[in-house]
């Protein structure tokens, strides 16, 4: 059974949590991980499309939070696009996790 879409206060919400949770991120990069954990976005294109955020921003942001701080890994990547596909660490999952509990 899949949860129902997240409303705009819902996002804000978890990714005010996430923030929270994860000081040394951006509000940018604890929007992605929320995106992803309600299902709104895996991907940046989809992210950018959804929130309306420049790509190269999201790209940067999703580099981040695969490099620095490891809470996404990169699924798959499309030479031409960029379009990056990504899912969460079992550190991303531990912070997710959290949002529960």
């Amino acid at each position: 059974m899949s949860e129902p879409p997240a409303d705009a206060e819902t996002f804000l919400a978890v990714t005010e949590s996430v923030a929270a949770l994860q000081p040394g991120i951006s509000t940018l990069e604890a929007g992605i991980l929320a995106a992803l954990h309600l299902g709104l976005a895996a991907d940046s294109r989809s992210f950018a499309r959804v929130f309306g955020v420049e790509h190269a921003l999201v790209l940067r942001a999703v580099e981040t939070l695969v490099g620095e701080v490891a809470l996404l890994t990169v699924t798959e990547r499309a030479p031409r696009t960029q379009r990056t596909r990504y899912a969460v660490t079992p550190a991303g999952r531990a912070v997710l996790d959290h949002l529960h509990g």
